[in-house]
């Protein structure tokens, strides 16, 4: 049929089709504007409904003591954040490396604090003067130096920060590990053969590579990390959540306040996931 045509009309042809639009199905239709009508419900039984009492919540949004509780929710995001990145690393290294016994440790530490919920975790790590009245330094089946009470060293926040860079540790081990090994093998043996030690592979050549795959479950694994941390309320440590608890046992203020935190969470994980899209445009550069 196209041979019947002359050049001109075939070419004719082929932009129109190029500049067709896409027919929209009338469920689509239906289905937005179910849509739109049910967000427009749901806007104004929030703006009418006395309940939320929204003037409650501007009083308390700016509030130095939710200030204070943030500060301290995202401080212990990014602390346990930062030392579990550290040793995912170390522990993903270890599970692809050639020394069993290394493998063994990675595996064994991922299944028991990637098995055991956070929250066992910390409560575990703030009582553990019940198992270790004293901690102490010295040498190994031998004599001792040094001592210090339990209590004095694991306060409510080196628990927090353990309990949870313990358990970020277990999960990004295994980011790190499935990242790793999207790095073709041709990669590490043409830096062996260029003179490369392991760690030099590693880390100039190996990990680089890999980031690519690394930052956006990170990303994600930071966010959880940072909501995560308001279980930290349970040991009265003074984060985000247990501010605003602190306000509406005296006031009883108990939805206004809550969505005070809601809305500073919501805050903050638009801000971490707005700089993991730059991220993974970064490291991304290469692939595109």
């Amino acid at each position: 049929m196209k041979a019947d045509l002359a050049p001109g009309a075939v070419a004719e042809a082929l932009d129109d089709v190029a500049g067709a639009r896409r027919r929209v199905h009338p469920v689509r239709w239906a289905a937005g504007i179910v849509m739109a009508v049910l967000l427009a419900q749901l806007a104004v039984f929030m703006v009418t409904d006395p309940a939320f009492e929204w003037d409650v919540v501007a009083d308390h949004l700016f509030s130095a003591s939710v200030f204070k509780g943030l500060g301290v929710s995202v401080l212990l995001a990014v602390v346990a954040m930062v030392i579990g990145s550290l040793l995912g690393v170390c522990l993903a290294a270890a599970a692809l490396s050639g020394f069993a016994p290394a493998r063994w440790l990675a595996t064994a530490y991922n299944t028991v604090f990637r098995g055991i919920p956070p929250l066992v975790q910390l409560l575990f790590w703030f009582n553990l003067a019940y198992l270790l009245p004293e901690l102490s330094l010295g040498i190994p089946f031998g004599p001792s130096f040094l001592y210090w009470q339990t209590n004095s060293v694991i306060t409510p926040l080196v628990a927090a920060i353990v309990a949870l860079s313990l358990h970020e540790g277990g999960y990004m081990a295994e980011i790190v590990r499935g990242g790793l090994l999207s790095v073709p093998a041709g990669q590490r043996d043409a830096a062996r053969a260029t003179g490369f030690t392991p760690p030099q592979t590693f880390f100039r050549i190996t990990l680089p590579q890999a980031m690519r795959f690394i930052v956006p479950p990170t990303g994600s694994q930071f966010i959880s990390v940072l909501k995560g941390s308001s279980l930290v309320s349970v040991i009265a440590i003074s984060d985000l959540l247990h501010s605003v608890q602190a306000v509406y046992s005296r006031t009883y203020e108990v939805v206004p306040l809550l969505l005070v935190a809601c809305i500073w969470y919501l805050a903050v994980v638009t801000v971490l996931s707005a700089g993991q899209r730059r991220l993974e445009r970064h490291f991304g550069r290469g692939a595109a």
